[in-house]
C-alpha cells in the first residue's frame, strides 16, 4: 500500500460526497479530508448566514443563524453517500450509528490535526482502526502536541 490509500466503488462516492458538500451547504467548506478503509477523517468549517429582521426571506422574527448543524451535515453525507452506493449494488457498506467530533479551538491545535489526517493513510498499519494492525496506536496520537 506504502501510504496510498486505494478507493474502493463505496469509498470514491464518500470523497465525492465530502468534496461536493459546498454545493449543498453553501456555508460549509472541507478543509481537509481522507478516506481510509474503514473510516474517514475530515476538518469542516461551518460558516453562518445571518439574515437581518425584516429581510424578504424571513418572517420578522429576528435574526437567524442560517448555518447546518453538524449533524445535519453528517447525516446528509451518510444519507446520499449511502443511497449512490446502494444504485452501485456494493450493499455491504454500514455507517456507525454516530460520529466522534472535535471542536478545533487554536492555530496549533489545527495544525497539528491537519497533520495527522494528512499522514493517516501512511499511519495505518498503525492505526486502532485497522484490526490487522501489529502495534495500534493511541488512538487520540493527533492530541500529543
Amino acid at each position: 500500500m506504502d501510504g496510498q490509500v486505494q478507493l474502493s466503488g463505496a469509498g470514491k462516492i464518500v470523497a465525492e460526497m465530502w468534496t461536493g458538500l459546498a454545493d449543498r451547504f453553501p456555508n460549509v467548506s472541507v478543509d481537509l479530508f481522507v478516506v481510509m478503509p474503514n473510516h474517514i477523517h475530515v476538518i469542516v468549517n461551518v460558516g453562518a448566514q445571518f439574515i437581518a429582521p425584516g429581510d424578504a426571506q424571513v418572517h420578522s422574527e429576528g435574526a437567524m443563524n442560517r448555518a447546518p448543524m453538524l449533524g445535519q451535515i453528517i447525516r446528509t453525507v451518510k444519507a446520499a453517500s449511502t443511497h449512490r452506493i446502494r444504485q452501485t449494488r456494493d450493499l455491504d457498506i454500514v455507517w456507525q450509528r454516530n460520529y466522534y467530533e472535535h471542536v478545533i479551538r487554536d492555530e496549533e491545535s489545527l495544525k497539528r490535526i491537519r497533520q495527522y489526517i494528512s499522514d493517516n493513510p501512511l499511519r495505518w498499519e498503525l492505526d486502532p482502526e485497522n484490526c490487522d494492525a501489529t502495534s495500534p496506536e493511541s488512538s487520540d496520537i493527533w492530541r500529543v502536541p
